[in-house]
């Protein structure tokens, strides 16, 4: 990290959005450092930040509620460009003696945005743009020395701003997808508001992560926790980059792998990048915890659990006085996971390396990636000279099989769920599409369906496919395959796999649904 990279770098307060990441993103895409802080963060830290520019997140709360988060008063006070999105808006409001009231009539959704008065914000935004809006509240009063600079059809307060003070809020969301000229909007803030420069590439990622590895660990030896997928695999490299070899990966054979998995996770790490790998065996121990077990969330629980449990005990076999756990935590896990505190998101559902952890840990965690989407781990692991093979692959729960076979979870089932994933890869593979959607897998469902075959009556297992598009893993839409595809799938899957005598196709987008269904 260079000297011109801190000083040109922005600070974005989290009140608890699931979408503050997505901010991150989008002006690192612009090549712009930036960090994500809490928005507890003291002024005194904020001042020491030395930013150039300051962006107030969304969040669920209302700041009508009691005890909503708020803002030192001063932050505004401070010469610095500030930008408040959706609750940001209202905050900034608020503080500054506006008034805010519910709305009568909610917005949630995509909006058309009409442009009222100039801004620099808006240079090179179309007039009736889609924005995303989702938001309870309204402003009923401007705080002194603001104009509107923009309205929807059902928010006469869409935009403001204090230019003098260099103070600008926004009602809708610029960094989401849906928010056709979102990047603009951003853009201009960075650099006609702010004075940003593009100086944040891949390449000062690596060097940022790799000295914040050596910073944390020190003199100290790390296990990572190694699946073979995209996460753990570009922690790992990422690790031994910084550290060498005191890192020491271990694969866990959980029980609840995809079929041959062991196998090539051995082959590819051993051979390709020379890491000291140690493989144990715990599939026993894993079945047996989840045997009886059908909720998800306690599944998820039990995995997680095992996991440390099993590192913690393979630490004292090897005999290194190892100190930190090393894990491919990404932040859609996170924000997924856990409820922010100071203004709280959400909880959707547990991860097995976010808030599956037991409360208390001898190791201490090392997570390069948490604050990182898919494809920029991607982008991390191309830039580290990682093959395409394995930076490529298909995202796959931490949890394994054990959430995709609905219900109980045994060897039986097992064997006929991988049986049938199998299947699904070689020919998504095969038929062009694997590279082209994010997620491609089968589910064992709890249920037995009536068929026939050769005459005879069957009560049969049933097969859900899942297969969907997105670019971060936060939001997806399902795969528009070719039917020839599916069809092909399906008579392989029926004729191949015994047990099996029925194939569904998931039609749901994320949300409502999730990616995985369990």
């Amino acid at each position: 990290m260079t000297d011109t990279l801190h000083e040109k770098k922005i600070l974005i307060l989290d009140y608890g959005s699931q979408y503050t990441q997505n901010i991150a993103r989008k002006i690192r895409e612009c090549e712009v450092f930036c960090e994500i802080h809490p928005c507890t963060m003291p002024l005194d830290d904020v001042i020491r930040f030395n930013a150039k520019g300051i962006i107030l997140s969304g969040g669920p709360a209302s700041v009508l509620d009691e005890g909503s988060p708020l803002c030192d008063h001063r932050l505004f006070e401070l010469k610095i460009p500030v930008l408040g999105i959706c609750y940001g808006m209202q905050l900034m409001t608020y503080i500054m003696n506006g008034k805010i009231e519910s709305a009568e009539h909610r917005e949630y959704g995509r909006a058309e945005l009409m442009i009222s008065d100039f801004s620099h914000l808006f240079e090179g935004v179309r007039n009736k743009s889609t924005v995303w809006m989702s938001h309870g509240d309204k402003i009923a009063k401007l705080p002194a020395g603001f104009k509107t600079t923009a309205f929807t059809g059902n928010s006469p307060i869409a935009a403001i701003e204090n230019p003098i003070a260099r103070i600008y809020g926004l009602q809708f969301h610029p960094e989401v997808v849906h928010t056709a000229e979102g990047k603009t909007i951003l853009e201009n803030f960075l650099f006609k508001i702010c004075g940003c420069l593009r100086n944040w590439k891949i390449g000062s990622l690596v060097t940022y992560s790799i000295d914040r590895i050596r910073e944390t660990v020190g003199e100290g030896k790390v296990l990572c926790a190694m699946s073979g997928g995209v996460d753990s695999s570009v922690a790992a490299v990422l690790v031994h980059k910084a550290i060498g070899d005191k890192l020491t990966c271990i694969f866990i054979d959980n029980g609840v792998l995809r079929f041959g998995e062991r196998d090539k996770v051995e082959r590819t790490f051993r051979d390709n990048f020379h890491i000291n790998l140690d493989v144990v065996d715990a599939s026993k121990l894993f079945l047996e915890r989840l045997d009886g077990i059908t909720d998800p969330e306690r599944k998820r629980k039990i995995i997680g659990n095992t996991f440390i449990e099993v590192f913690e005990e393979e630490a004292n076999r090897l005999g290194e006085d190892f100190t930190f756990l090393a894990q491919g935590t990404l932040y859609p896990d996170v924000i997924e996971s856990v409820s922010f505190k100071g203004g709280p998101s959400a909880v959707i559902k547990s991860h097995h390396n976010v808030g599956g952890l037991p409360e208390k840990m001898r190791l201490h965690l090392v997570e390069p990636l948490r604050e990182l989407f898919k494809d920029e781990v991607r982008a991390l692991g191309r830039e580290m000279g990682i093959p395409e093979e394995i930076v490529g692959r298909q995202p796959f729960p931490g949890p394994g099989l054990a959430i995709r076979v609905l219900g109980e979870v045994t060897e039986e089932r097992l064997e006929i769920l991988r049986a049938a994933d199998k299947i699904i890869l070689e020919e998504m593979k095969a038929g062009g599409q694997y590279n082209k959607v994010w997620q491609s897998f089968a589910v064992l469902l709890p249920i037995k369906t009536v068929g026939v075959m050769g005459d005879a009556r069957t009560y049969e297992n049933v097969i859900g496919m899942r297969a969907v598009t997105s670019t971060d893993g936060m939001t997806a839409d399902w795969a528009h395959l070719p039917y020839d595809l599916l069809g092909h799938i399906s008579n392989r899957i029926i004729n191949e796999v015994k047990g099996v005598n029925r194939v569904v196709y998931d039609i749901s987008s994320k949300p409502p649904s999730t990616i995985e269904w369990e």
